[in-house]
């Protein structure tokens, strides 16, 4: 059976969640405050894999506590209310031992709450009374005579009691009484709630907090069990060693030590093998596990008995270190797989419905990808994954349907006391404020610098003009069949030399293939060999435009031939006849031998009429202009030329 909708009430902040879908993975994404661990902490208290249970005193609304009569007249405060959906087993299951047609439908509610009597979960489900009991009736063979006494009859306890009261009974009458009394109440819907239950998934509840414990007393932590006082860090501790088939009874056993401790680290190499299939952070960490008598100098109560000492091997640097001083994030993902496993080998909890706090919050924002990878591949094929996050990195950008709003909800009114209404789950975005939504923003805007500029093979350039230029004189030359730029190019603005290092930084982690089309001005030089000495691109990948051109600075606009590049100008700015821009007046405007900056020059002593000159005005001319390159003139060769040999140096680099 499925989770299919989750409605929380009368619980810490939450004073009605409103009702919200639950999907394979649901995200819940929210400030820190916003009610999210209350809203899981609500869940697991419906059915939990672990020991846990509702204190009214603690979890009860404070600011509703003198009211609970006033606002609960029946005497019981509803907290989780859950909705389910049944699978073809559930189904089979119920029908093995009713028989057909019993399920009025394929869904039902389960709720609890404060106060309820006995503790005991309510189950809502229809179900055919009288259908069942013609199927026990068939199923025992009544003939018609037998049936008499259930003429009129429609449910289980008045089945009951009409067959009880007869002074003698069938052995068929008496084989169907025993059946019916065998159920809860005599009651067909117990019955069926009594199967069902047995298949309903548990609540496995684990937060960012929860770690094993780095180094643990063996005694102590024996009487801590006694007493009911385990840690949740030695908990973790003993998950493990049920994963790893042992007991602390058994590393008490001196003969059995080294059997143990190797058992022990056998388990320990199974679960970091498994992180490290997708932890793409640091792989060169190993679980040690030392057990031992304990030293005397030692703190208490680690300094009598045995004790066992669980460490981190970097392999790199052949050291080891108590797991209390090494990476949280590495700590937090190996204990949790540690629970995990366990989890899964307890009878009745391989359908668990995993809910996971704030998970990989001390994590590297690549390892949460990480993470959020593990649980898409690994989790959800047999689980349903629950999970609070406030980082960008956990939401699930391809599953965005999946992602839930929680909100604190506080309406100001102007000179009165703000309204609470506590916390509230939407999947509507557009009806929560920026905080809340932040997540989602960063997440977004990640996914698009990702996706929407880059591809597998990104050719830097410095801004939008040059990839006009180079698109208008790729299709050029295309027509001409000569070599144009390589479609599996993907064009994008870098915005100048001073901003490729970063880009290649942020984006290099996706493999992708960079090469860079720079220009070169003054003092760039030394910029160039910086990037070249650092190594973050391969030499091979990065072009000036002066290596196309007879000059040391270079623009890609000085690929132009000066006539072309003359008619762009006039085109594109159209200036009065007297100001019209000639070869000469170009370049006599300045002695620098960029053409760029000799129409910077010359534009500046142009009439106010004159739109101010951009490196984009020339290239969308040229963009709505092709004709320009059409023709066999000089200029036109010389300029298709530059370009054709700039698009093959660049197409061999293609991978």
């Amino acid at each position: 059976m499925k989770l299919i909708k989750v409605r929380v009430q009368n619980y810490r902040s939450v004073e009605d969640s409103g009702e919200f879908d639950i999907g394979d993975l649901t995200c819940l994404v929210g400030k820190n405050e916003a009610g999210k661990t209350a809203l899981l902490s609500a869940m697991r208290g419906l059915k939990s894999s672990q020991p846990f249970k509702f204190d009214e005193t603690i979890d009860y609304p404070r600011r509703f506590s003198t009211k609970f009569d006033d606002r609960h007249p029946d005497g019981t405060a509803e907290v989780i209310r859950t909705w389910w959906r049944l699978d073809q087993g559930d189904k089979a299951a119920v029908e093995k031992q009713l028989g057909v047609g019993v399920l009025k439908n394929d869904t039902f509610q389960a709720h609890f709450g404060f106060r309820y009597d006995d503790d005991t979960r309510i189950w809502e489900i229809d179900v055919d009374d009288a259908k069942a009991l013609e199927n026990m009736i068939g199923k025992y063979a009544l003939d018609a005579t037998e049936r008499n006494v259930l003429y009129g009859v429609q449910d289980g306890p008045s089945a009951d009691k009409a067959l009880s009261g007869l002074a003698e009974r069938t052995s068929k009458q008496e084989a169907l009484l025993q059946e019916i009394k065998t159920y809860r109440k005599s009651k067909f819907s117990l019955a069926v709630i009594d199967i069902l239950s047995l298949r309903q998934p548990k609540f496995f509840f684990t937060s960012h907090f929860e770690r094993m414990s780095g180094m643990v007393s063996i005694q102590k932590l024996q009487q801590d069990k006694t007493d009911n006082k385990v840690s949740v860090g030695d908990n973790i501790f003993l998950a493990f060693l049920e994963y790893a088939g042992t007991t602390l009874e058994d590393l008490l056993d001196v003969d059995r030590r080294e059997a143990l401790k190797a058992t022990c680290e056998a388990a320990s190499n199974e679960i970091t093998e498994e992180i490290f299939q997708l932890w793409s952070q640091n792989n060169a960490l190993e679980v040690v596990i030392e057990i031992d008598n304990a030293k005397p100098k030692d703190p208490v109560p680690f300094n009598s008995g045995m004790v066992a000492d669980i460490r981190i091997k970097n392999t790199n640097h052949k050291a080891t270190l108590p797991l209390s001083e090494r990476s949280a994030g590495f700590v937090w993902f190996f204990s949790f797989l540690a629970q995990f496993k366990q989890l899964k080998k307890t009878p009745g909890n391989n359908n668990a419905i995993i809910l996971l706090d704030e998970p990989g919050l001390t994590l590297h924002g690549k390892a949460q990808g990480d993470l959020l990878s593990y649980i898409v591949e690994r989790l959800l094929p047999d689980h349903q994954v629950i999970f609070t996050t406030h980082s960008p990195f956990m939401v699930p950008m391809d599953r965005l349907v999946d992602v839930r709003i929680v909100e604190d909800v506080i309406i100001e009114h102007k000179g009165k006391r703000p309204e609470v209404k506590g916390t509230k789950v939407s999947s509507d975005v557009l009806e929560v404020n920026d905080d809340t939504l932040f997540p989602l923003q960063g997440a977004l805007g990640y996914e698009i610098t990702q996706s929407l500029f880059i591809g597998a093979n990104t050719l830097l350039v410095e801004g939008p003009s040059d990839i006009l230029y180079l698109q208008v004189l790729s299709q050029a030359l295309n027509d001409r069949h000569r070599v144009g730029l390589n479609r599996q190019w993907t064009i994008c603005p870098s915005g100048g030399i001073d901003k490729i290092a970063p880009f290649v930084r942020l984006f290099g982690g996706n493999l992708i293939n960079v090469a860079v089309l720079s220009d070169i001005a003054n003092g760039d030089k030394t910029k160039i060999e910086k990037l070249k000495k650092a190594e973050i691109l391969k030499a091979s990948h990065f072009y000036t435009c002066a290596d196309f051109t007879e000059q040391e600075e270079s623009d890609v606009e000085d690929l132009f031939d000066s006539e072309l590049f003359v008619e762009m100008l006039n085109g594109a700015y159209n200036p009065p006849k007297a100001k019209r821009v000639t070869i000469d007046s170009l370049v006599g405007a300045s002695t620098t031998p960029r053409i760029v900056k000799k129409a910077e020059a010359l534009f500046r002593l142009m009439p106010e009429s004159v739109t101010e000159f951009s490196h984009y005005g020339p290239a969308r001319w040229l963009l709505e202009n092709p004709s320009l390159l059409e023709g066999d003139s000089p200029a036109i060769n010389a300029t298709l030329d530059r370009f054709e040999e700039i698009f093959k140096k660049f197409n061999f680099l293609v991978e």
